[in-house]
């Protein structure tokens, strides 16, 4: 019996979140296979639940596999089962996830990473709903509704013959496309607070003191390339440090490997010749077509530093400040003379 308490917690408000929300209300009660697409740490697994949980089949139960965790040879078996010596070392019957979920559904994250064969069997699953054991003779029937997960672009992939075009054909009835968490800046604070008060509840603290203008700040203008599970450990690793848990959080630690004491190897990086680094004005004078745009070169040179702080500092606009040894209303200052806060939204 499967978990009925369990909660899908997929929260969010804006727009892009809101409209997922609703195409997976339709899709939930359809007994047809799903795609959900989305960048790490989006929620694939947690958008899988909520489309079992809304269907007909949520008393049955939801079994997940992740298909890039487990060697080619022994996935089939995973999927499929197997029986009593049907290779070496099958010394008992294995029950696939197939059977296992029957009635219910299966969820497949990191479909992408299957071979051939098991994409071939998967399509005779989707199309026939029939498949055999490994080692099997008989065939068997499946009701079970596939739930199949990427951070890949499976059609390019398709074009690069590195998955069925005839198994993507069958499993995209519908594609659920999860919006990264940069393009959902509502979201960013309702989720980090949803967040704090959860580790403060772990911690043992009477309430979430909340957190400070600056942090605020620093949350928003972050790229969160991890998506909300690395805002997830952000929140969590920030709480637990701070010293006095009375007071509104404002130190926002984004990189638990930020030490002095880093082990890091000698960058193998051969550094190449720059106007910038030329000191000989023979030199010089061969690198630039004279007359020179001096205002326009002077404006490339700092978008170009401004870029490379940010992204030296994964986007966090506070830490790029400090590399780039300004304040931070500085940064904010130059961010909008070169019209680049536009731009960081969608990076």
């Amino acid at each position: 019996m499967a978990n009925l308490t369990k909660p899908t917690q997929l929260i969010g408000q804006s727009s892009y979140f809101a409209n997922m929300l609703e195409q997976i209300s339709l899709l939930a009660p359809l007994n047809k296979p799903v795609l959900v697409i989305g960048e790490r740490g989006t929620g694939k697994e947690l958008v899988a639940e909520r489309l079992h949980y809304l269907s007909s089949r949520w008393h049955a139960p939801l079994i997940k596999l992740n298909c890039a965790a487990i060697n080619d040879n022994l996935l089939e078996s995973e999927l499929f089962g197997h029986e009593i010596g049907s290779f070496s070392g099958a010394s008992k019957k294995h029950i696939g996830r197939f059977a296992r979920a029957e009635n219910g559904s299966l969820f497949l994250d990191e479909l992408a990473n299957t071979s051939n064969l098991v994409q071939e069997k998967l399509l005779r699953v989707v199309e026939y709903g029939e498949y055999e054991t490994v080692g099997g003779q008989k065939t068997l029937n499946s009701d079970v509704r596939l739930i199949a997960a990427t951070n890949e672009d499976l059609p390019q992939l398709v074009e690069q013959k590195r998955f069925r075009a005839d198994l993507l054909d069958r499993l995209a009835f519908d594609v659920v496309t999860i919006p990264p968490l940069r393009y959902r800046q509502e979201d960013i604070l309702l989720l980090a607070e949803h967040f704090a008060i959860r580790m403060a509840t772990e911690l043992n603290l009477e309430y979430f003191a909340g957190f400070t203008d600056e942090a605020k700040e620093t949350l928003l203008s972050y790229q969160w390339p991890g998506n909300v599970r690395e805002l997830k450990n952000v929140i969590e690793r920030s709480l637990y440090r701070q010293t006095d848990l009375a007071e509104a959080l404002d130190n926002v630690i984004f990189d638990p490997f930020d030490s002095p004491f880093r082990p890091v190897k000698p960058s193998q990086i051969t550094e190449k010749s720059t106007p910038t680094q030329i000191n000989d004005l023979n030199s010089f004078n061969q690198a630039y077509n004279w007359p020179i745009d001096f205002a326009q070169l002077s404006a490339k040179h700092e978008i170009d530093m401004i870029k490379a702080a940010l992204k030296q500092s994964k986007f966090n606009q506070k830490q790029a400040a400090q590399l780039l040894n300004v304040s931070y209303h500085q940064l904010r200052g130059y961010l909008k003379k070169y019209k680049l806060l536009d731009s960081l939204k969608h990076d």
